[in-house]
């Protein structure tokens, strides 16, 4: 019997994964019918098994139960093997899966959940890694809805055996809600909200040491949604009552501000496909060289309006994830501020160019060169000074926003986000990022007023250091 597990155009080669699973199913398919044969596998044998009832269960949807009785029957490695092979279909195949077996990936997850598979976090992680942001198509907030589904109906189970793996989707439905909340009050998208704030105030509200654990950038997604009503009241606790939270030795946010965000949550909301092709745009093209594959870039994933606001993701993504050797970096290999200035001339709403701009600086705010990674902010600091003159505006645009930030990002803290910034610039020079401040301060064609602010903040935390 003919399947079809992927869509595939008569060009392409033929997927190495579909290959050897079909392989294996065509090869066994007499024993994977009922009576299941008694013998003992060799391990070749069982892994070509393994294979085998995968592709069953992918394909044969009718045969779904029959096909996971008999791999609970034959298991004698945890299943490790068999979500191994899951997590690679949807590292690899997934956007070529065909609907049906999409369907089936995702009952056979929840199949994994219950028995506590070996890896079954990994395959929530990279499930997760595939619901695209500014993507509203069917598929996509399909795949949106079946996760957040899965993860409320097995709340119990995950929070008992993974509950770290409920920190990776509360970063992903609060960063999808921010965009989802832009959505017309549908029929079809106001279950799929409600889903989503059900499972990010039941985190925030039950499991907050838990939440804890995102860092600073928990702070960021949250003031993307406080609009919302549901999460009014816990952004006022988080300001103002943290005792709330009832979480041990928890007093004030700024212990959260103080708190880098591990980079594991970035690649959250960069697909697979994505951070492939900007680490070989970062690790392989020229400075000069890389126009045509920016635009194949922005034509694959940035088609849309509504795609834009991935930019901020990637811009997290940039300065947080990625860190270039040092062999990438005195090399003439295209840098990440060079990418990241592309990106921002790419904004076209203003509260996205806001949102890219606090994704680039976010870190500048609480930099403590104790805990943080200079990493971080280095890309900042170079799309400035390498912006003069010819891009002028892009430096002039920076740090204004960035003064702006100082001023009113968290007004009763705002000595705190003062010294983060001051300590910034300090590091960055100390370490050789720029050599001093001159740059800035002797260009004639920079606004007198931001050299001064510059000057003054820089300068007074010299002189009290």
């Amino acid at each position: 019997m003919a399947f079809q597990l992927i869509h595939k155009a008569s060009y392409e080669a033929e997927d190495l994964i579909e290959v050897s699973l079909k392989e294996a199913f065509e090869l066994l398919e007499p024993q994977l019918r009922p009576p299941f044969p008694l013998t003992i596998p060799t391990q070749e044998e069982y892994l070509r098994l393994n294979r085998a009832i995968l592709y069953g269960i992918l394909c044969e949807s009718h045969l779904a139960k029959v096909h996971i009785k008999h791999l609970h029957g034959i298991i004698t490695d945890g299943y490790s093997y068999f979500t191994c092979m899951l997590i690679k279909i949807v590292n690899g195949m997934y956007a070529k899966l065909v609907d049906s077996a999409r369907s089936q990936l995702i009952w056979v997850t929840h199949e994994m959940v219950n028995v506590l598979a070996i890896g079954f976090d990994g395959l929530l992680v990279a499930l997760l890694r595939q619901i695209a942001g500014g993507d509203y198509s069917e598929g996509n907030l399909w795949l949106c809805f079946e996760m957040v589904s899965l993860f409320l109906s097995k709340w119990d189970v995950l929070l008992e055996d993974e509950p770290l793996v409920l920190t990776s989707a509360l970063y992903v439905f609060l960063r999808l809600l921010s965009d989802h909340y832009r959505l017309p009050n549908d029929s079809k998208f106001v279950p799929l909200k409600q889903m989503e704030v059900q499972f990010c105030v039941r985190m925030l509200t039950e499991k907050f040491e838990l939440c804890f654990k995102i860092g600073r950038d928990l702070v960021r997604l949250l003031q993307d949604v406080f609009h919302i009503p549901e999460f009014q009241a816990i952004w006022k606790d988080l300001l103002s009552n943290p005792r709330k939270f009832n979480m041990t030795g928890f007093l004030d946010i700024l212990q959260l501000y103080h708190l880098q965000t591990p980079s594991g949550y970035f690649l959250l909301r960069i697909t697979p496909e994505m951070e492939s092709q900007l680490r070989f745009l970062l690790g392989h093209v020229k400075l000069g060289n890389q126009k045509r594959y920016q635009v194949w870039f922005a034509r694959k994933f940035l088609n849309l309006p509504e795609r834009e606001t991935l930019l901020i993701d990637i811009v997290r993504f940039l300065c947080c994830s990625h860190h270039p050797p040092n062999h990438i970096i005195q090399s003439d290999i295209i840098p990440r501020w060079a990418v990241i200035g592309w990106l921002l001339k790419s904004c076209r709403r203003n509260y996205v160019e806001a949102n890219v701009k606090l994704s680039l600086l976010y870190d500048w705010l609480f930099f403590n060169e104790r805990v943080d990674n200079i990493m971080n902010i280095e890309p900042a600091i170079l799309l400035m000074a390498c912006s003069i003159p010819k891009y002028i505006d892009v430096t002039h645009s920076l740090l204004e926003f960035l003064f702006i930030l100082v001023e009113n990002y968290d007004i009763e803290r705002k000595d705190i986000i003062l010294k983060g910034v001051s300590t910034a610039f300090i590091v960055l020079m100390r370490k050789g990022v720029i050599r001093s401040l001159d740059i800035f301060t002797h260009c004639d064609i920079l606004s007198p007023f931001l050299k001064e602010r510059l000057e003054n903040m820089v300068g007074g935390m010299s002189e009290s250091s």
